[in-house]
């Protein structure tokens, strides 16, 4: 089962400093490391552009292996706090090793470039190597060495060829309504309104072959009340309730976000 995540660009409304909406990216990063999310999806909910852009930076940045971040991210005003994010520790983030501890079938990533008009991927190893792949200069690509030290050659792969969890991807939509309708799995929205997420309910709505799409609101706004009119037209999603009785008055997102999936990750088991 693979498993998806919504969440609003107007997720970091609560916290009013940059070093405060880091931090809070930081966990939510986490928590989808953790449990294996294999896409984001970062939806229009409010009018902040500046709060949406560092959203999406930041999560794009902390799923990036740390030797391509300089490649792949300019020195810019989003990523001032960039030392207060926690490292991911993924499978995708392997420590770069020396040429000679590479293997036949290794997978790395790595970013495209020109050098003397010939096209490299650079891995984080002390060595470029050719690349013949359709990804364009300066643009992060997975790869799959054909050929170890000291000929080296390499493959251009998709992340659905790679065994196990590398890492999360991040998409950005324009409502949270046309993404729920377009989905086609499962579709869980974590509302406090919804039925309790019991073993029951929760073995009817995932699917072992199914992707699964879990929502979640702002914290000035619940699912329901983001989706307003178009909520009617929302015909392949369930509500429930992760937290019953709960003795706060609100559940912040990043405490939504690992509650509700620990609950589903103990249900997959």
């Amino acid at each position: 089962m693979r498993l998806a995540v919504a969440i609003p660009d107007s997720s970091l409304s609560d916290e009013s400093l940059k070093i405060d909406k880091t931090r809070k990216i930081s966990v939510l990063a986490r928590a989808c490391a953790i449990f294996k999310i294999g896409t984001i999806y970062v939806y229009q909910e409010g009018q902040n552009r500046q709060d949406r852009r560092l959203l999406l930076m930041i999560l794009k940045y902390l799923e990036t292996p740390q030797f391509l971040r300089k490649r792949l991210f300019p020195k810019i005003n989003d990523l001032k706090f960039a030392g207060v994010l926690r490292p991911l520790r993924i499978p995708s983030h392997l420590t770069p090793a020396s040429s000679e501890k590479i293997r036949r079938g290794d997978i790395r990533e790595g970013v495209v470039i020109n050098v003397k008009g010939g096209r490299y991927v650079d891995v984080g190893i002390n060595k470029l190597i050719p690349f013949f792949g359709k990804t364009p200069i300066g643009r992060r690509v997975t790869v799959q060495f054909k050929e170890d030290h000291p000929k080296f050659s390499v493959k251009e792969i998709h992340r659905s060829e790679i065994p196990g969890y590398w890492g999360y991807s991040v998409m950005e939509r324009a409502n949270l309504s046309s993404l729920i309708n377009e989905w086609k799995g499962s579709v869980i929205i974590a509302s406090r309104g919804g039925k309790i997420a019991t073993r029951e309910r929760l073995s009817k709505y995932l699917k072992p072959k199914e992707e699964v799409l879990i929502v979640f609101g702002s914290p000035e706004k619940g699912v329901h009340e983001i989706l307003g009119g178009n909520m009617k037209n929302v015909q392949n999603a369930k509500s429930l309730n992760f937290f019953p009785d709960q003795a706060t008055e609100t559940v912040r997102l990043e405490e939504a976000l690992l509650g509700a999936l620990a609950i589903i990750n103990s249900q997959m088991m």
